[in-house]
């Protein structure tokens, strides 16, 4: 039983580092209106593993403190990511409709952006920018890392 609980910490800890990590190394496409968050690919890995769900929530949220955002960006971006990664798991046995619920930025993400932030523009006009992106980055290459994965799934996320 401890070894299981010592798994799904570590498990989290390391999705939540790479989440992190891959937000600043592709910081310029991170934040602001037109947004190409590539961490949002790991929103995938509720499919192989619980542990994923915690992870990419505190991920996002060390991003959003770390990177400056505003309070009502660090709270409403971070949950917006958790019911994502909590749809994705709820999903897991259908994987290709598995990116579906990182939908939720595409809703919530622009009220943070126009309201918050004060983003000059049209609030359709940031779902549609916001919706792109979390398309391209949850899933294309969601879809894509996940096929990769998929071969060594009982290797990297044995339970």
């Amino acid at each position: 039983m401890k070894m299981k609980k010592t798994t799904f910490i570590t498990q989290g800890a390391v999705i939540a580092a790479i989440y992190v990590v891959l937000v600043f190394v592709f910081d310029y496409w991170s934040f602001g209106p037109i947004q190409f968050r590539v961490a949002e690919a790991l929103t995938i890995l509720p499919v192989f593993t619980p542990a994923a769900v915690p992870g990419l929530f505190i991920g996002c949220l060390i991003a959003n403190i770390t990177g400056g955002a505003v309070i009502w960006d660090i709270v409403f971006g971070s949950l917006a990511t958790l019911i994502g990664a909590v749809g994705t798991y709820m999903l897991r046995k259908h994987p290709w409709a598995a990116p579906l619920p990182l939908l939720a930025n595409t809703v919530i993400v622009p009220f943070v952006l126009k309201y918050a932030y004060g983003t000059e523009g049209m609030l359709w006009y940031f779902m549609l920018t916001v919706g792109l992106g979390e398309v391209i980055v949850c899933g294309v290459l969601g879809s894509l890392l996940r096929v990769a994965l998929k071969k060594y799934r009982s290797t990297l996320f044995h339970e």
